[in-house]
């Protein structure tokens, strides 16, 4: 916990320690004190007194919501069996159980000490005590009224109020009012004629006519009964006994009526007052009983609850005194075995925990000054595998770049490394799947290679030239096995494979393109004067007499003169093709397109290729080659011609020329397939030398071109055999890197 929550939460202590005695203190004194400023007399009050109320409402139900807030936090913590969980649920369940038991039987024992107190209050003995009080003020009121009527009845039985009524002498009559109300002690008297007009009167309320007529309105039609009429009035704050009796003529006619008035004794008015508002209160706090037994009942329940909270709340605090160190402890180890050791705890404890906590802290100190000496020794052991791991990338991209094959093989024999190109060689699925050399080389080449490696163990390194089967075909490789060995002793052996198809194909063309040179050098010397005598004899035949020479020799010479001359002219075909290879002029290469290069060898056999079918599948956007252009259409038009003379005997004809693009090897491939009979494997390897051929009458000398114009162009050329049936030709030229740099 750290020091705002503990700020915060000592802020929420403070309130709620002035807020519950304050509201607990408006509750008990709503609900059981007299206070006449808790008793609202206007609106506003009322409004303050709603909202004290409904504020202990909200207090009442916040502190249950809390309370009940934090029993479920310790009955979830303790589900998810959290660190010092289960403490806290007993150190809660006890206080609970110590302040509930307690607190149950006050609670009890208030509740029914109120009830029985509340009945005693609005028991039978003071519902007759009021009533009977009632009772007497009532008689009394009567009492009062009968009087009054009586006195007003004598006022009215006058012979002078007859008699003055009859002279309409409202002075005098007004006199003989004021003497009977002097002697009959009433407030006021007041004589009214028959439409019910004042015509004279003593007192303060005798000239009230509205107020009398509304009392008796039988005085406006001299509908007045003759017994008279009693009735009461408030004035001010004065209450009046009012009698009204008719004042009849000597023949029994109506003249008009007397009003009188009484004030009830001052004395008895408060009397009465007083009983009345007590029973009234008696009536209100008789209706409201169950109300009052509520108000105590909910103060009592409120002052229950903040009890349990009070003690919940305590057992929390105690439990967290133990728990908050505990946890901190628990979360510090977690740290540390995460490997943060500069976590230290914060919790402050002053019993043992807090010694606890000092020896803790002392032994991620002391733990993070040896990791920090561990790594600094880590770092240095870092940088030398990273240097050893830069040596090893580097050694591993020379071997998948060299263009010769490495095996490495440890101890045991075991297969540990191959690079690249000895996958290419042999193929990636049979070497990726090897464990030993039995695995890679064929029985026969296991057997050799065997050899020489028990003969590298003794002398150390070993090379020899040998032939090995790759691909189906017989290859001559330079394999040179080396041990090598560590301070401690051997440690493996490493074998290199160098392929020398090429070396040794371009080997055999340089000397046969000095053969042909000297051939045609030696036959093209005597065919001139051959030819040349071949025809002076023919022409001398024929200069002859028809009769000098017979017929038989002349045409037997002849023939023979025209054999000589059709081989001469082969012979000198012979020579020209020797010499075209012995003489290849040098190509001058640019950046081409070889599409466009294609289509112009492939528009030379438009028409001309009888029963065969030619297909054409040339890819869009090929990049650029380094390419001489007729050297190269001459290169197709050969493989071309090469593949019809193969299809003459074939049941399906057909011819496909294809482009593409290998993205991975970053060349162009130009693919010739046919579907005739196919080369047999043997002639595979010596398909292009000069002067081979599988043809019977081939010169050997059309593929042999084709291969030194690939090779002037630094491109590979290579058979391979065709699905169904068939050879292909792969012709592979190398992009024109240079070209594909400038146009980004």
């Amino acid at each position: 916990m750290d020091e705002r929550d503990k700020s915060r939460r000592k802020a929420i202590l403070v309130v709620l320690l002035v807020l519950v005695p304050v509201l607990f203190f408006l509750g008990w004194s709503q609900a059981s004190l007299n206070l006449s400023f808790i008793r609202p007399s206007n609106a506003q009050q009322t409004i303050l007194l709603m909202a004290v109320s409904t504020v202990i409402f909200l207090a009442f139900v916040i502190f249950a919501l809390i309370l009940a807030r934090i029993l479920l936090k310790v009955y979830v913590e303790r589900r998810q069996q959290q660190l010092g969980a289960r403490f806290k649920t007993k150190m809660v369940v006890a206080f609970l159980v110590l302040s509930l038991v307690p607190v149950c039987f006050l609670f009890i024992f208030a509740y029914g000490l109120i009830n029985r107190s509340i009945d005693k209050w609005f028991g039978i003995p003071f519902d007759i005590v009021r009533q009977d009080a009632s009772e007497i003020f009532r008689q009394v009121e009567l009492q009062a009224e009968q009087h009054t009527l009586h006195d007003t009845f004598h006022l009215a039985s006058d012979e002078r109020l007859e008699r003055e009524i009859a002279r309409r002498d409202f002075a005098a009559l007004a006199q003989v009012l004021a003497q009977h109300a002097q002697m009959l002690n009433l407030q006021s008297a007041a004589f009214l004629d028959a439409h019910g007009h004042v015509l004279a009167g003593v007192g303060e309320a005798s000239a009230d006519e509205a107020q009398f007529l509304k009392l008796f309105p039988g005085l406006r039609a001299g509908r007045l009964p003759a017994e008279g009429a009693a009735a009461r009035w408030r004035s001010g704050n004065t209450d009046l006994f009012l009698a009204a009796y008719p004042v009849f003529g000597p023949r029994g006619e109506r003249l008009g009526a007397v009003v009188s008035a009484r004030h009830l004794p001052t004395n008895v008015k408060q009397m009465a007052d007083e009983i009345q508002r007590e029973a009234h209160k008696y009536d209100e706090l008789s209706h409201e009983r169950k109300a009052v037994k509520r108000n105590y009942l909910s103060m009592l329940w409120l002052l229950t609850l903040i009890i349990l909270f009070a003690a919940t709340w305590f057992a929390l605090f105690l439990a967290k005194q133990v728990t908050v160190p505990i946890q901190a402890l628990v979360e510090a180890t977690h740290e540390i075995s995460g490997g943060n050791l500069s976590h230290r705890v914060a919790a402050r404890a002053d019993d043992e925990l807090g010694k606890l906590i000092l020896s803790f802290n002392e032994m991620t100190r002391q733990l993070e000054e040896n990791r920090y000496a561990l790594e600094q020794a880590a770092l240095d052991l870092q940088k030398a595998n990273r240097e050893l791991e830069e040596r090893t990338h580097t050694t591993e991209a020379i071997l998948a770049n060299i263009p010769t094959g490495v095996i490495s093989l440890d101890r045991q024999g075991q297969v540990t490394q191959v690079n690249a190109t000895v996958e290419r060689m042999l193929g990636t699925e049979r070497v990726k799947s090897a464990r030993t050399l039995a695995d890679v080389f064929s029985a026969e080449d296991f057997r050799e290679i065997s050899r020489l490696l028990r003969r590298a163990t003794r002398q150390g390194v070993i090379t020899r030239q040998i032939e090995l089967e790759m691909g189906g075909r017989r290859v001559s490789i330079a394999l040179t096995i080396s041990s090598v060995r560590a301070p401690h002793g051997p440690v493996g052996t490493l074998l290199v494979l160098e392929d020398l198809s090429e070396l040794l194909r371009a080997q055999r063309a340089t000397a046969w393109q000095e053969v042909a040179q000297r051939i045609a050098h030696e036959i093209k010397n005597p065919l001139t004067p051959i030819q040349l005598s071949t025809d002076r004899i023919r022409r001398l035949i024929e200069r002859a007499a028809p009769n000098a020479v017979s017929e038989d020799l002349v045409n037997a010479v002849g023939d023979s003169a025209a054999l000589v001359s059709r081989e001469v002219e082969t012979l000198k075909h012979l020579v020209d093709e020797f010499a075209t290879l012995a003489r290849f002029p040098a190509s001058r290469p640019e950046p081409s397109a070889l599409n466009p290069i294609v289509e112009k060898a492939l528009d030379i056999f438009d028409g001309r290729l009888d029963g065969i079918t030619l297909y054409r599948d040339l890819a869009p956007d090929l990049p650029l080659v380094q390419a001489d252009g007729e050297q190269l259409k001459r290169a197709v038009v050969n493989l071309i011609d090469n593949a019809a003379e193969a299809l003459e005997r074939s049941a399906l004809k057909e011819i496909r020329v294809r482009t593409g693009h290998d993205t991975e090897r970053d060349v162009v491939e130009l693919v010739v397939a046919d579907s005739g009979p196919g080369i047999p494997p043997e002639a595979k390897e010596r398909l292009f030398l000069p002067f081979f051929s599988t043809k019977r009458r081939g010169t050997g000398l059309g593929l042999a071109i084709v291969s030194r114009i690939v090779s002037e162009h630094n491109g590979t050329i290579r058979v391979e055999e065709n699905s169904p049936s068939g050879t292909r030709f792969v012709i592979e030229l190398p992009v024109d890197r240079a070209t594909a740099i400038a146009e980004l």
